[in-house]
């Protein structure tokens, strides 16, 4: 595809934040499928860069989607898997969307060829990117951290009964990454007044948390789904909210920081 799968910028700092989810590009024939619902791209996690905008002063390298989840979801295994048994959940290439709105207007979502094509042209390339960045940051420190960046609405019954916490740590069950480190993440998270938090709730980590948190490696990694209702208005058209937004990146930079300490600290060791 001509549209680049993603866009990196590299730090020096030992802490790769991977945002899957902000792509809303869709290219123009299969736009021309998607229904009206589908062509507003409603699941994306809006705003992120912008929330997170303090992330490169923290030396981070930041790894960003282009397309839309519609197209291909980058935090799904290439093979469909389900990460949530006995759960709902979307797949690799959607077919609806967070509502069970159809996505495709004849109601014919992709055959497996065009998932193929699709998985190559985009979904390879950024976890190529992603396990290439981590690579290079391993050679310059002895331990480094991945921070998978979310946001979701903080209402759908789909998904989960009542409101979603704001904060929604994940680190595959306490197997992500080192537990002192989830431990002073939460801490900050439950701290943060007046929001609300959890760890390994509902959302436990996708498939990059899993994938590539591998502490016994020196790689930490923690995913943060975030309640847009935190930052954003959650209804067409989406915008984002900097009087809210500005409560909350304090915190969100806190827990960043915590994340660096803590890896810093095995340069120490």
């Amino acid at each position: 595809m001509a549209h680049p799968p993603f866009i990196l910028k590299q730090g020096t700092a030992p802490l790769l934040v991977s945002m899957p989810h902000i792509g809303t590009h869709v290219p123009d024939a299969l736009a021309a499928r998607l229904t009206d619902e589908g062509r507003r791209v409603p699941d994306t996690d809006w705003h992120l860069p912008l929330l997170y905008d303090f992330a490169e002063s923290l030396g981070a390298s930041i790894l960003m989607a282009t397309h839309s989840r519609y197209v291909i979801d980058l935090n799904r295994p290439s093979d469909n898997a389900n990460l949530y048994p006995g759960q709902d959940t979307t797949g690799l290439c959607p077919v609806d969307t967070f509502d069970k709105t159809p996505l495709y207007q004849n109601g014919i979502g992709p055959d497996d060829a065009e998932i193929a094509v699709r998985r190559d042209s985009i979904w390879t390339p950024y976890h190529h990117a992603l396990q290439q960045e981590l690579a290079r940051l391993r050679t310059q420190h002895p331990s480094v951290a991945l921070w998978d960046a979310h946001s979701i609405r903080s209402e759908l019954p789909r998904f989960f009964e009542g409101r979603l916490p704001d904060f929604n740590l994940g680190t595959a069950n306490g197997t992500s990454c080192d537990p002192a480190l989830a431990d002073a993440v939460l801490a900050i998270a439950q701290a943060a007044t007046p929001f609300s938090a959890v760890l390994n709730g509902r959302f436990k980590g996708g498939y990059i948390t899993r994938q590539y948190g591998k502490p016994s490696d020196g790689v930490h990694a923690i995913q943060l789904e975030l309640s847009q209702r935190v930052y954003m208005n959650e209804t067409h058209p989406f915008a984002y909210r900097e009087d809210l937004a500005a409560q909350v990146r304090p915190h969100l930079k806190a827990m960043l920081a915590a994340v660096l300490a803590h890896v810093g600290a095995a340069r120490q060791a």
